[in-house]
């Protein structure tokens, strides 16, 4: 897994090993990044569910301001901060917390921040056919706090199986999907 493009691209990231993160694959970043073209240059961007921070690295990469990520577990966050070091971007452009998703977006909108890029691509949920899904994503998508942190204009994208069927509450509206495999990419806006 590397960085695709911009400042620290072909920089090698490292995963823990096993199971316990599923990167976004190079191809599917390669695509989301293709098609934000230059909106990412001084983005302020926020990564929910950062695994390795890939998708808030690669934003770096490519002239974001600035980036927050959030995520969990704190054996996946030393790797985050030690791909940090490795890609040689700004520190200080960078912000990791260290917890649950739903717990720091509440926090986040408490302190006024937005942001215009939200990128999550969190564990994949399991097959849902003929009942709501219970996964991660769906979860993002029902959090009322979610569309508080997107700045006028922002954009989310988020990451699901193909086999985990959303639905996207009114509060929502779809811009488009990309769909690579079993990853699918959701383009939202906030109404």
């Amino acid at each position: 897994m590397r960085i695709i493009g911009g400042t620290a691209a072909n920089r090698l990231l490292t995963a823990p090993k096993g199971l316990d993160v599923r990167p976004t694959p190079d191809l599917v970043r390669q695509a989301i990044f293709n098609s934000l073209g230059e909106r990412v240059v001084e983005a302020r961007v926020l990564e929910l569910f950062g695994g390795t921070g890939a998708l808030s690295l690669e934003c770096l990469s490519r002239g974001a301001a600035d980036a927050v990520c959030v995520e969990l577990a704190t054996r996946h966050a030393r790797f985050i901060e030690q791909n940090v070091a490795d890609a040689g971007l700004p520190r200080e452009k960078f912000h990791l917390r260290v917890q649950d998703v739903f717990v720091a977006m509440p926090q986040l909108v408490a302190s006024s921040a937005a942001f215009d890029l939200i990128l999550a691509d969190p564990p994949y949920g399991e097959k849902n056919v003929g009942k709501r899904s219970e996964s991660f994503a769906q979860r993002l998508l029902d959090d009322v706090n979610l569309p508080k942190l997107l700045a006028p204009g922002g954009l989310f994208i988020l990451g699901h199986a193909k086999r985990d069927t959303l639905e996207i509450p009114p509060r929502w509206d779809e811009r488009k999907t990309m769909k690579h495999g079993d990853s699918w990419m959701r383009f939202l806006r906030g109404v």
